[in-house]
């Protein structure tokens, strides 16, 4: 506690250092050539007093497929049709269409066999006609732009004639009206983009709006996209227009049209690679560290219990498995000194664990024929101390690992990356780097996640709890929405000193009760979910829609999900929605419900949407977790590791309501053998009535194809959530046995149980053993649905409109403490009021302009998350208006705990465009000053 008006904030210490300095970080070298790269592509597009443009066409020629476009200015355009629904534009600003530099990297496939097309002179453009779109060339000045078939439907088209300058090219598109915009890869915060300014640019600094894998993508819910093909750094500006700048003098770009974001991601990953598929045990937890300290080259601590050679790993891999936690693989070296000894032993004990093993390089891959080919690793991490200058040194990288491991073994490409491009999606897991275990970095993490999956990248991810920092709460709370990402890991050696003095590592069974028996609860549910998770990500490989879907990707219709408001949840494949906690409360506001109903996966509740839901408690072992009607989730039996028992039951979790399926793909999930055919698919069709009660048809499929260990049988058990007992059950026509408690079900080889207290009604079948070659179906007889509950309360007012009308105090003498920093979406900086000086007395307020009329029902208050205690807000008052100089009485009145957690405030809804706090104490008595992180708040549009 500080109670001294001259220190408001609790210190701020340094990250501590790595061993051997902070180690994904380049050298100095490297770090300006990055910066300036940075700055070049910040620098927006050249003024037109520099730059040049084409001119007028002169003439349109065509050889099969190619369209070269001649101008008055020398300069010439050649368009190549790849598909109907794909083509590239190059610009050459000397006419010669010599300089390629991107090559095949990136465009890796553009032979798809004969396009039908047609060549036609309109009078004011040209225009080439495909069975998908029509590319208008304009004439005067050159110009293009794209429509669909019918040469009416606009997607893009540019506002001015694409320009450059020696160092700078830049194409300007005109913005729709409501044109909303996805993509640039890796972008660390929100991602949706209009309105923003984007760079495509490595950077390596790993914090909000950097770009930790950039990518020369983007797409646009007009129906298309474009990846620039080009290892050239850029900056896209998603404005009126929208301006996109490479630094390079020249243009090259691909682009695909679509019915939907689905398709441009589908025809996007034909042309630059679909996602690798992982091996399966890639899905589970994995950790890197050093554990061979005792080298003398390692520059950290050289006396490290238990890191001592390679093979102390082993003893890490012991303590998983007695603490009963799922873990699936170790990178026990990082190259810093560190190294390794006795690798196969390390490999071997670890495998008998059912661990697999990676090495951590920061000095490339010399030696990883030996590595995998002889010691048996099956991994690799690349790192920035040698592949940090991005761009084509970290592709060529990527590319070498996965030849080390796919030449010298039959095992699949498991790479990560921590500097990617377009293409990457089909080699490589990326990262977001070096990033803290604080609250507020776990707020943007959700959405750069779910928006990585707008570029293809179907592996995304950050260090659990992040590498610096991190805390027993913040550490559960971020491995449990990440728990539901294809691929997590823990970084351990640099964060917070876990559970005591002597282990600085974060391994989830490090951690006491109750945070050990939360991380456990989350890493078994992962392994049951394991054919669900496993089956998005063959789906991924099979389409380019990621396994970690923004809610734009589910519902592209729906006008709350294209934006930035469903920013802070995401659904994890077609199933789940995840919202996760990423503040220090037990309750969690502003879940957004789309149309349809929704299941509580914990108690079962349903809800119907669309609409919001605040107020959902979750203490610290509940992630807020819906379950869409109609889903029909395969389960593994519990397990530790993939492979540690047969999958002999097969389970389905089942949410019936109208007509759905799921398709569940299965192979051996460690060799390339599916790439030859050897896997197998089997759908699950769910019939039910749309409400009430009706009959509910569980029709399993025959197994579609085979694979190595595939079993020949097995049972399948089904939960169908219900509010009331069917009549009968039967399968394959015959009567199943009703069962009189869950202690016979358990012990029966057939029946059914219903259960009204199993999450408000659970109906238990067990159908049998089946040859997974033949298909059978199970009838439950006059089911009764749930009934679900309306969720029709406000949502997050957008803060983007918001402006600070006044402030009573704000200390800027010594700090911005600006109270613009209590509305700018971070939990990162705050407004305090002045404590230099005289301290203006209490009480204190804001008042804040929303920027239009809203019927506002809540308030939300986050104290600051700095680790400073002054200026926490006790007693409160709560104003809505229509006039600043008008409130009228208070709307809530109260006093807030002093703690750190966020509070909410909910009342009954008044509608104004004003909203005003007034602070009338302090918590703790400390002083006369108040501070904020964040004021939120929850309504809906009022007219």
């Amino acid at each position: 506690m500080r109670s001294a008006p001259h220190t408001p904030h609790a210190p701020h210490d340094p990250p501590p250092p790595r061993p051997g300095g902070d180690r994904r970080r380049p050298g100095v070298l490297t770090v300006v050539l990055l910066t300036l790269a940075a700055l070049l592509a910040g620098l927006g597009p050249a003024t037109a007093a520099h730059a040049s443009t084409a001119g007028n066409v002169t003439g349109v020629t065509r050889s099969g497929n190619t369209f070269t476009v001649t101008t008055s200015g020398g300069a010439a355009a050649r368009v190549q049709l790849a598909r109907a629904d794909i083509f590239r534009i190059w610009l050459s600003p000397n006419g010669a269409f010599t300089n390629d530099p991107a090559g095949t990297d990136l465009a890796a496939t553009t032979d798809f066999g004969t396009v039908a097309a047609t060549l036609t002179d309109a009078g004011a453009y040209w225009r080439i006609t495909t069975g998908a779109i029509a590319l208008r060339i304009n004439k005067t000045p050159l110009t293009f732009a794209l429509y669909r078939a019918d040469n009416t439907t606009l997607l893009w088209a540019e506002s001015q004639p694409t320009s450059w300058t020696s160092s700078q090219t830049t194409q300007y598109l005109a913005r729709g009206a409501d044109e909303q915009f996805y993509g640039t890869g890796l972008h660390l915060g929100d991602w949706a983009l209009r309105d923003k300014t984007v760079p495509v640019a490595v950077s390596n600094s790993w914090t909000e709006n950097s770009n930790a894998s950039p990518a020369p993508f983007y797409m646009s819910t007009n129906g298309y996209g474009v990846m620039r093909n080009t290892w050239a750094p850029g900056s896209y500006a998603f404005n009126s227009p929208t301006q996109l700048t490479h630094n390079e003098s020249r243009f090259d770009a691909w682009y695909f049209a679509g019915n939907s974001l689905k398709d441009v991601l589908n025809a996007y990953t034909d042309v630059s690679g679909k996602p690798f598929l992982a091996p399966i045990w890639g899905l589970e937890l994995g950790n890197a560290d050093c554990f061979n300290a005792s080298n003398s080259t390692y520059t950290g601590d050289h006396n490290r219990l238990r890191h001592q050679t390679t093979p102390d790993v082993v003893g890490y891999a012991t303590d998983a498995r007695a603490a009963d936690m799922p873990s699936g693989w170790f990178l026990p070296n990082d190259g810093y000194g560190c190294g390794y000894t006795d690798l196969p032993t390390a490999v071997s004990g670890l495998n008998a664990k059912g661990i697999h093993t990676g090495l951590w390089t920061s000095t490339g891959l010399n030696n990883i024929n030996w590595e995998v080919g002889t010691a048996g690793s099956r991994a690799v991490k690349t790192d920035v101390a040698w592949i940090g200058g991005g761009y084509k040194t970290a592709f060529t990288g990527v590319n070498q690992a996965v030849a080390g491991i796919e030449n010298n073994s039959d095992a699949r490409r498991f790479v990560w990356t921590v500097d990617g491009w377009a293409g990457t999606q089909r080699n490589a897991v990326v990262w977001t780097g070096d990033t803290h275990g604080t609250w507020d970095a776990m707020r943007w993490h959700v959405p750069s996640i779910a928006g990585a999956g707008l570029s293809g990248l179907n592996y995304a991810s950050g260090d659990v709890d992040g590498i610096y920092d991190g805390s027993p709460k913040t550490y559960v709370r971020d491995l449990q929405w990440k728990a539901f990402t294809p691929a997590f890991m823990t970084m351990s050696g640099w964060g917070a000193t876990n559970p005591s003095a002597g282990y600085n590592d974060k391994q989830p069974w490090r951690y006491a009760d109750p945070y050990l028996s939360i991380n456990r609860k989350y890493l078994q549910l992962k392994m049951r979910l394991m054919p669900y998770l496993y089956t998005m990500s063959r789906v991924a490989t099979d389409t380019g829609v990621p396994s970690t879907r923004a809610m734009v990707l589910e519902y592209p219709d729906d006008p709350v999900a294209r934006g930035n408001l469903t920013s802070s949840q995401f659904m994890a494949g077609d199933s789940f929605l995840v919202a996760p906690v990423v503040s220090d409360t037990s309750v969690r506001d502003g879940i957004y419900l789309p149309a349809g109903t929704w299941t509580d996966y914990w108690t079962g509740k349903a809800y119907t949407g669309p609409g919001w839901l605040n107020g959902y408690s979750a203490p610290l072992d509940t992630l807020p977790l819906f379950v869409k009607s109609g889903a029909a989730v395969p389960m593994w039996p519990q397990m530790n590791y993939t492979g540690e028992k047969p999958v002999s039951t097969l389970t389905y979790d089942v949410y019936p309501r109208g007509s759905s399926s799921f398709t569940l793909y299965e192979d051996d999930g460690t060799t390339r053998a599916y790439r030859s055919g050897a896997s197998s698919r089997q759908t699950v069709n769910v019939t039910a009535p749309n409400a009430g009660s009706g009959d509910v048809t569980l029709a399993v499929g025959a197994a579609n194809g085979s694979y190595t260990g595939q079993l020949a049988a097995r049972d399948y058990e089904f939960t169908v959530h219900a509010a009331a007992a069917p009549s009968t059950v039967t399968a394959g026509g015959t009567a199943l046995p009703q069962l009189g408690s869950k202690a016979a079900y358990q012990t029966a080889t057939t029946g059914w149980y219903f259960d009204a207290a199993d999450r408000s009604g659970m109906l238990w079948i067990k159908a049998g053993n089946h040859a997974v070659n033949t298909a059978f179906s199970v009838t439950a007889t006059g089911l009764t649905l749930p009934t679900g509950t309306p969720v029709t309360a406000g949502g997050p007012i957008p803060q983007a409109g918001w402006k600070v009308v006044s402030a009573d105090s704000q200390e800027t003498a010594n700090e911005n403490g600006a109270a613009a920093n209590a509305i700018d979406g971070s939990a990162a900086t705050i407004w305090h009021t002045q404590w230099s000086g005289t301290p203006a007395p209490l009480p204190h307020e804001i008042q804040i302009d929303l920027g239009a009329r809203y019927s506002v029902d809540s308030l939300g208050y986050l104290p600051r998350q700095d680790g400073g205690v002054n200026g926490r807000i006790g007693g409160y008052e709560v104003y809505v208006s229509d006039s600043t100089t008008a409130w009228g009485s208070p709307v809530a009145t109260g006093t807030f705990a002093d703690t750190a957690t966020a509070k909410t405030v909910t009342f009954t809804a008044k509608a104004g465009r004003y909203l005003r706090l007034r602070a009338t104490s302090e918590a703790g008595n400390r002083g006369p000053w108040t501070s904020a992180a964040e004021i939120t708040a929850t309504g809906s549009p009022a007219p």
